[in-house]
């Protein structure tokens, strides 16, 4: 039996496309030839004695003259700019330095026209430009505040108090310092030369604080002298009266002098 079944397998004709459901391949890994290996300590001296070493300049870098950087040429609108710059800080009384952060156009238009009413412009500098206008002149220690963009409010007047009232409206400009009569003030500074009273009614209390102690003074060498006179008369009249035999008459000088 068990042969006439291999005979019939035997005569079955495999068809050409047939393959075992499990196949087994066999796949060998490469073989690592190349291992590294510590350089040999023979060969690392004769590598470190055969290492190229550049020769030293004759002259050390530190004796040699300092390259002169080709200075780029100032074109004419540069120049003008700076010259625009240098009139602004001749021509005004206030110069205020104001941090600017982005705000909407229309906003930018209404603080213009609220600060133009009360005779103060706004100007849009470039550090490039202010710095070395800044840097020759006597406004120098406000160069630490060019570092970011920057406005100038500027105005012929000092009119710190409604330039306060106005930037208290806009909290995308912050005031940092101000330049008022060629004195350089901090906010703190600008703050309270705000609350000073206007210069005509200062001038005005302190002329009549200067002419209080004058007139008191003469008032006070006046009365030494007037009350003596008084006491003459008095004295006159006592007199006049104690020759005639009649009483005399009190007098205001009298009573004062009893007093």
């Amino acid at each position: 039996a068990l042969s006439a079944s291999r005979c019939a397998l035997a005569t079955v004709p495999l068809s050409a496309g047939w393959l075992p459901a499990l196949q087994l391949v066999r796949r060998g890994s490469k073989a690592v030839t190349r291992h590294w290996k510590a350089m040999h300590f023979q060969r690392q001296k004769l590598m470190a004695v055969t290492e190229y070493l550049a020769p030293r300049p004759a002259i050390p870098p530190r004796c040699l003259a300092p390259r002169k950087e080709a200075s780029e040429e100032d074109n004419g609108y540069a120049r003008l700019l700076r010259r625009q710059v240098e009139e602004v800080f001749q021509d005004n009384r206030m110069i205020a330095v104001c941090q600017y952060n982005s705000m909407p156009d229309e906003d930018v238009v209404l603080m213009r026209r609220y600060l133009r009413k009360h005779n103060i412009e706004v100007k849009f500098v470039l550090n490039e430009i202010v710095r070395p206008v800044l840097s020759q002149s006597k406004y120098k220690n406000l160069l630490p505040l060019f570092v970011a963009r920057n406005i100038l409010l500027v105005s012929p007047e000092t009119k710190a108090k409604e330039m306060l009232r106005v930037l208290k409206r806009v909290p995308q400009v912050n005031l940092l310092a101000a330049c008022i009569d060629d004195t350089i003030l901090s906010k703190q500074g600008v703050e309270n030369f705000a609350k000073l009273p206007p210069l005509e009614a200062a001038q005005g209390q302190t002329v009549g604080a200067l002419a209080l102690l004058p007139s008191q003074t003469s008032s006070l060498l006046q009365c030494g002298s007037a009350h003596l006179t008084a006491l003459l008369d008095q004295h006159i009249r006592q007199l006049q009266a104690g020759e005639t035999g009649s009483p005399a008459e009190p007098t205001p000088a009298q009573g004062l002098g009893a007093h």
